[in-house]
């Protein structure tokens, strides 16, 4: 009987050295990871670093001159986390660009290290502790960091709201899966309500972190039961609360962006959940075969339920919802990281319009739920680690590759917009900013063509005259520019296009003609300060530096760093001091 129980004990002891024991990382492993993380970054985005700033980086607070050395609370009208990352990248180095691409690509390693984390518990709560677990985990906090589709998220100095707030969103997850129980303590649940926080004050798309907990709560209790719910009302009760005040807050942004909500008249909300359809399933594409990237895609508005296959792409995605559900005890990583995907999604992809139908920021927070239906099918792959690790390797050599072109094109704004032309010929904006940065690298006369080209897609309306009149002039036609600006005054009279008029007669030596536009542009607006620059170097060029005096100081009054008025006040100076 002794002998019997002597020989259980060595099988047992036998049977655990066989069987491959997990691994659990030490702290300097994980320090180890993020240092790899950020070499690998930095070295991909590199291209990308002093890109200029592009599209609606020049409506950020900084580009404003009536921020100009304003306090914080000027800024933080709305998203005041976002706004206090960008307050103090301006305090530190004004608009010098780098600065600002460098704290994106910081955030997205650190998000990179946390998708990494995440997956690793995911695959250890669905019984994953082979080699596969490190492996596979490691593979997703890369690919997190690699693929091409994050390029947007990351390249773009607006977008650095998707990196800063998906930032406090995982960490925010991170908490609440590492629980040490299954009912979550009172620290940690004052830990995932203030980083919940934090995300909804970065961007408002965070409120729906509390369905995803309620998800996951679900979906990874034995026999899918709402057991975990119940068990964790202490967090659920002040998140909902959290999340409807968030809510209450989305409404009023939306209620005053230009861009965004049901107020917008180019479609309606049922309009857009049409194309909401398609453009969920070409997101899933760019996932898994991230071809055709732009800056600016030419999606149409499905109209109708029929209009563009819309219902097609319905039933697909209803259809894998379907074969989600009914596998979600064999797949539950990928059946749960489909779900996921829907759900984080929802914020800007169901019934709420927005003017831009499909753009590739929106990825970026869903991400976590692609790796995971990804490493779902990756862990029941039947090889050996050499193999699947060589396999691996590939797929992220290869989408490192892809993610420094994109970011050569986020560096070379004009290439960028030519790739965006290239790809929607018949769209009115990327040929409009292509013709910007052509006209900025001093390319007037290409400028000049694409505006015309510009011209024929849609009706044309004063910005688009005011622009290409600025293209021609750089280009040396000067009277063709007059035209078009006259044609522009007659559309929209504004301070603008009187100033441009008098700007065009100033160099004509028209002075007369000059004086008396910017006067009529004073009129309109007598704080559009390019007009007192533009009236100032017509009494430098008539030889009055003391009255050209008076309009720069004008102009500077209302942009102190205004450069055209600060370089032609000197030169008034100068010239007054040597006349006396």
């Amino acid at each position: 009987m002794k002998a019997s129980k002597l020989r259980a004990k060595a099988d047992t002891q036998t049977q655990a050295k066989a069987e491959p024991q997990p691994f659990r990382p030490a702290w300097w492993h994980y320090a180890l990871g993020f240092f790899l993380l950020l070499f690998i970054g930095f070295e991909v985005y590199q291209p990308a670093l002093n890109g200029p700033f592009v599209f609606d980086d020049v409506y950020l607070p900084f580009m404003n001159p009536t921020y100009f050395n304003q306090s914080f609370r000027m800024w933080a009208s709305v998203r005041p986390l976002l706004m206090l990352s960008y307050w103090a990248n301006y305090q530190n180095s004004g608009l010098e660009v780098e600065p600002y691409h460098l704290l994106n690509v910081l955030l997205h390693v650190f998000n990179s290290l946390l998708a990494c984390v995440i997956v690793g518990r995911f695959l250890e709560l669905v019984g994953e502790k082979s080699w596969r677990r490190e492996v596979l985990a490691i593979f997703s906090g890369t690919l997190f960091l690699l693929h091409p589709i994050q390029t947007e998220s990351v390249a773009y100095v607006t977008s650095r709201s998707e990196c800063l707030s998906v930032f406090f969103l995982l960490s925010a997850l991170g908490v609440f899966l590492y629980r040490k129980q299954t009912t979550i303590s009172i620290p940690e649940t004052i830990a995932v309500l203030l980083l919940f926080g934090l995300a909804v004050s970065t961007k408002e798309y965070a409120v729906v972190l509390p369905a995803l907990f309620l998800l996951t709560d679900f979906w990874f209790n034995p026999g899918f039961k709402f057991e975990g719910i119940k068990r964790n009302w202490k967090l659920y009760v002040p998140i909902a609360a959290g999340a409807l005040l968030g809510g209450l807050a989305v409404l009023e942004v939306l209620r005053r962006s230009p861009s965004a909500g049901f107020q917008l008249k180019a479609f309606t909300w049922y309009q857009y959940l049409f194309t909401q359809f398609r453009s969920i399933c070409a997101y899933f594409r760019l996932y898994f075969l991230p071809a055709g990237q732009t800056v600016d895609h030419d999606f149409p508005v499905s109209h109708t339920i029929l209009e563009q296959g819309a219902i097609g792409y319905l039933i697909v995605l209803l259809a894998l919802a379907a074969v989600a559900w009914k596998y979600r005890r064999e797949f539950p990583l990928a059946s749960y990281g489909y779900f996921g995907t829907l759900l984080l999604l929802a914020p800007t992809s169901s019934v709420v319009p927005i003017q831009d139908v499909m753009v590739e920021h929106r990825l970026y927070l869903p991400f976590i739920c692609l790796l995971l239906i990804t490493v779902d099918f990756l862990r029941r792959w039947k090889i050996g680690i050499g193999s699947l690790a060589s396999v691996l390797s590939a797929v992220l050599a290869l989408c490192a590759v892809l993610s420094f072109q994109r970011n050569q094109m986020w560096g070379n704004p004009t290439a960028l917009w030519q790739d965006a032309v290239n790809k929607a010929p018949a769209k009115l904006r990327p040929r409009s900013q292509l013709a910007y940065w052509e006209k900025a690298s001093g390319q007037c006369a290409q400028a000049s063509e694409q505006y015309a080209a510009a011209a024929t897609l849609e009706k044309e309306d004063s910005a688009l005259l005011i622009d290409w009149a600025l293209a021609l002039d750089c280009a040396g036609k000067e009277d063709e520019a007059l035209t078009k600006l006259q044609k522009a005054a007659q559309m929209d009279p504004n301070a603008h296009v009187y100033s441009q008029i008098g700007m065009i007669y100033g160099k004509q030596s028209k002075i007369e003609q000059s004086l008396d536009a910017l006067a009529t542009a004073e009129k309109l607006d007598a704080r559009w300060e390019m007009t007192y620059v533009y009236r100032g170097n017509d009494y430098m060029a008539t030889g009055h530096p003391e009255q050209a005096i008076v309009e720069y100081r004008k102009a500077l009054a209302i942009d102190p760093a205004n450069q055209g008025a600060l370089d032609n006040m000197s030169a008034a100076l100068r010239q007054l001091g040597q006349k006396r």
